[in-house]
């Protein structure tokens, strides 16, 4: 797998506005030669289900087109290349290129400016649109969200923050993960393959498929109970240095999520010391 540089990790951006540190980011970019197809530079539990999207879209009777909303990149289309990088809205992480929503948002919106491929309101227009978004992603896209809604899009919002007018939204639920399997990282767009198994007549907004899915989705409800594995802090170290190799993008806490999500223990405090030790020790 190949390692972002140090300069374009976000963690390295200059102090000052968001629109400065993002018109910097896109100059890195610019500069970057080893370029990586986006569908081989995303890694995880996440984008293998993801890439299997297409084909559920394809036997719901649609000619699906993937498109990836990068913190690091805007909206691209899967076909897109890229170099390696670290950035994510995810609050409190190293490579976060904001503090706050509103950083998020700016953010956002300067890089599709400079770089996004289209905005999701082109994609609107082109056709039906099937998302999915993990709660902090849904709040840094909310803008071109609103703009989706605004025209009257055939779309669906799997997860994401909020209601938006215009938009079906189907806000994430975790009680299916039993019956979706997998982890809680990659539960959206498993949700979203759900969603398309239960299209029985070629659209997805239609009255019968929302029905349809929710009636799966009452049945097929269920708390969860666990009973992890406690681990020395030598294991949670362990398990923090190969993740964050593995995704560079994941927040001490999105991290924290994926160790329970294995069936492990580690209490969020003693996570939270073990993840700074290790952070340190880099």
């Amino acid at each position: 797998m190949s390692m972002p540089s140090s300069a374009l990790h976000a963690r390295s951006l200059p102090t000052g506005s968001t629109e400065h540190r993002a018109h910097v980011w896109q100059a890195r970019l610019n500069e970057a030669s080893d370029l990586i197809p986006l569908s081989n530079l995303y890694q995880g539990e996440h984008w293998v289900q993801a890439r299997q999207l297409a084909g559920a879209a394809a036997m719901a009777g649609f000619a699906p087109q993937m498109w990836v909303a990068s913190a690091g990149l805007g909206l691209q289309p899967i076909t897109a290349s890229a170099p390696a990088y670290a950035a994510t809205f995810s609050p409190r992480h190293a490579d976060s290129v904001g503090e706050s929503t509103a950083d998020s948002v700016r953010w956002w919106n300067h890089l599709q400016v400079g770089r996004g491929h289209a905005t999701l309101e082109d994609l609107g227009r082109r056709g039906a649109v099937l998302l999915s978004l993990s709660e902090v992603y849904g709040n840094a896209l909310r803008d071109d969200l609103s703009a989706l809604g605004a025209i009257g899009a055939e779309a669906v919002l799997i997860g994401g923050s909020a209601d938006i007018p215009g938009l079906l939204r189907v806000p994430a639920r975790a009680t299916l993960r039993s019956a979706l399997g997998g982890t809680l990282t990659s539960l959206n767009v498993r949700m979203a393959a759900s969603w398309l198994r239960h299209c029985t007549d070629g659209k997805l907004t239609a009255t019968t498929t929302a029905r349809s899915w929710e009636r799966w989705a009452a049945t097929a409800d269920k708390a969860e109970r666990y009973d992890r594995t406690s681990l020395s802090d030598e294991a949670v170290k362990d398990f923090i240095r190969r993740h964050t190799q593995l995704h560079p993008d994941y927040s001490r806490t999105r991290l924290h999520r994926l160790l329970r999500d294995a069936g492990l223990a580690c209490e969020q405090k003693r996570f939270a010391m073990l993840y700074a030790e290790t952070m340190e020790e880099r």
